[in-house]
C-alpha cells in the first residue's frame, strides 16, 4: 500500500496538500454537449440509441412499469426492506424539522413584508446503478423532496442489461415517495430531465452524483435549461484524531470513504505521531478483507496522513482543506467542533462513524465535494424550494417611503421608476 505520510508541512505547501485527484470536467464538454444536443433534438430516439451504446441494453420502453417495481420489492431481503425504512424514517424527521415558517414584517408604519417557502414543482433525481447501486441516494433526495411539496419527483437509474433496475433502489423509491421511476443513465438522463422527451417530463431542478460525465452534463444544463443541486465530484473524508483514538476507527473510516471510487480521497490530521503507524497497519489489514480491494487500494495512492503542530494547525488546515465529511476523534471533539468553518457534514466521537450519516442518522450525505464546501450547503429541505417575498404598502406607508424612493431612483437616473411612487403621492 502507498500512501502519503507528511509530517509538519509549511503552511506555504498546505495548498498543494489540499488537492483533490479530480478530473477537470471542462475537458469533457464537447463530447457530452453532442449527446446532450441529440437527447435535446431527437427525444426518446436519442435516449435509446445512447442506452445501448453506454449501458449496452436495448430498451422498447423507458419508464419502469408498476409490475416491475412489485416484482423488484419481492426480491429485496426483507432485512433490507426493514433497514431501508427504519432510516427513511429518521431522514423524515430530520428534515420535516427544517420546514421553513415564516413571518410578516412591518419595516415601517404601513409597509409589511413577508416571505413564502414554495416548493419546485418538478425535480429530477439521478441515481447512479454500477458497481455500488446508491438506493441511500434515493432516500436521501426523494424523502426531502416529497416533505417539500414537489408534485412532481422524476428518478433516472441505469438499467443492468438485461433492462431491469436494481431492485433495492426500486423498492427505495416507492417507499419514498418517488412519482416516475425510467431506465435511463448517463448523460442522456440529466439531458432527458433538462429538456423533456416524449416520456420524461422535463424538470426544474436536478439532484444526485455521478461519474464525471454526469457531473459535465449537469453544469452544462445548468448554464441555461435547469437548476442543478451543487458542483459535484469524487468523495472525500478528513479525520482528525489525536493519541487516544481508537486506529482501527480511524482505518475504517479511511476506507470506508475510499472504496467510493479510484478518485476518492481520505485525509488523516494528527498532532501525534505515536498514532500514525497503528493506523497504517490497520489500513493495511482491513484493506485484505475488502471486496473492493483494488479500486481501494487506488484510492489510497492520493489519500494522506498529515502530522501537525497543535490544534490550532489542524482547523486552519481543516478550513482550508474544506472536506466533504469530517469526523473529529479527540478528547476535545466538541472544541474542535466549534471551530469548523468549512464542511459538508461533521461527525463527532469516537462512536460516530461516516457512513452513519450515508445511511441512516438522519443527515444528508448529499454534500460539496472538491472544497465546494467553502460556499456550498449539503441537500436539506431547502434545496427543493423557493423562497418568494410579499409586500404590502397602504397609503400611510406610501407616505413615508416615499420620498427615499424618489431620491433613490433619482439618483440612479430612472425617472420612471421616481414617477411610479409621485403619481401615487399625489393621489393622497
Amino acid at each position: 500500500m502507498v500512501m502519503e505520510i507528511v509530517r509538519y508541512p509549511k503552511r506555504d505547501q498546505w495548498k498543494a496538500l489540499s488537492a483533490r485527484p479530480a478530473l477537470d470536467v471542462t475537458t469533457l464538454f464537447d463530447s457530452v454537449r453532442a449527446v446532450l444536443d441529440e437527447v435535446r433534438k431527437e427525444g426518446d430516439s436519442a435516449v435509446k440509441r445512447y442506452e445501448e451504446k453506454f449501458d449496452k441494453v436495448v430498451l422498447d420502453s423507458l419508464r419502469v412499469t408498476e409490475e416491475e417495481i412489485k416484482e423488484a420489492a419481492a426480491l429485496v431481503p426483507d432485512d433490507l426492506k426493514q433497514a431501508i425504512l427504519a432510516a427513511k424514517k429518521n431522514i423524515e424527521a430530520f428534515h420535516a424539522a427544517q420546514r421553513f415558517e415564516g413571518c410578516t414584517v412591518e419595516t415601517i408604519p404601513g409597509v409589511t413584508c413577508r416571505q413564502k417557502a414554495v416548493p419546485i414543482e418538478k425535480v429530477g433525481l439521478y441515481i447512479p446503478g454500477g458497481t455500488a447501486p446508491l438506493f441511500s441516494t434515493v432516500l436521501m433526495l426523494a424523502v426531502p423532496a416529497r416533505i417539500a411539496g414537489c408534485r412532481e419527483i422524476v428518478l433516472c437509474t441505469p438499467p443492468a442489461r438485461d433492462g431491469k433496475v436494481n431492485p433495492a433502489i426500486l423498492f427505495t423509491a416507492e417507499a419514498a415517495g418517488v412519482s416516475r421511476i425510467y431506465k435511463i443513465g448517463g448523460i442522456q438522463a440529466i439531458g432527458a430531465m433538462a429538456y423533456g422527451t416524449e416520456s420524461v417530463p422535463k424538470v426544474y431542478k436536478i439532484f444526485g452524483p455521478g461519474n464525471q460525465y454526469v457531473m459535465a452534463a449537469k453544469q452544462l444544463v445548468s448554464l441555461r435549461d435547469v437548476a442543478i443541486d451543487m458542483p459535484a465530484g469524487p468523495s472525500e473524508v478528513e479525520v482528525i484524531a489525536d493519541a487516544d483514538a481508537n486506529p482501527d476507527f480511524i482505518a475504517s473510516d479511511f476506507l470506508s470513504q475510499a472504496e467510493h471510487g479510484i478518485d476518492s480521497q481520505a485525509m488523516l490530521l494528527t498532532t501525534d505521531e505515536k498514532i500514525i503507524p497503528p493506523v497504517v497497519q490497520s489500513i493495511e489489514a482491513q484493506l485484505e478483507q475488502l471486496p473492493r480491494k483494488k479500486i481501494t487500494e487506488q484510492a489510497l495512492t492520493h489519500s494522506r496522513i498529515i502530522l501537525l503542530k497543535d490544534d490550532e494547525e489542524l482547523m486552519d488546515f481543516t478550513n482550508l482543506y474544506a472536506p466533504e465529511h469530517l469526523i473529529i476523534q479527540t478528547k476535545n471533539y466538541a472544541e474542535l467542533a466549534e471551530k469548523v468553518e468549512n464542511a459538508g457534514s461533521v461527525f463527532l466521537g469516537p462512536y460516530t462513524p461516516e457512513s452513519a450519516g450515508d445511511y441512516a442518522s438522519g443527515t444528508n450525505h448529499t454534500l460539496p465535494t472538491g472544497g465546494y464546501a467553502h460556499a456550498y450547503s449539503g441537500v436539506n429541505l431547502d434545496s427543493f424550494v423557493r423562497k418568494m417575498t410579499f409586500q404590502e404598502i397602504t397609503p400611510e406607508g406610501i407616505r413615508g417611503l416615499g420620498d427615499t424612493i424618489r431620491i433613490m431612483a433619482s439618483g440612479e437616473k430612472l425617472d420612471a421608476h421616481r414617477n411610479a411612487v409621485t403619481i401615487r403621492l399625489n393621489t393622497l
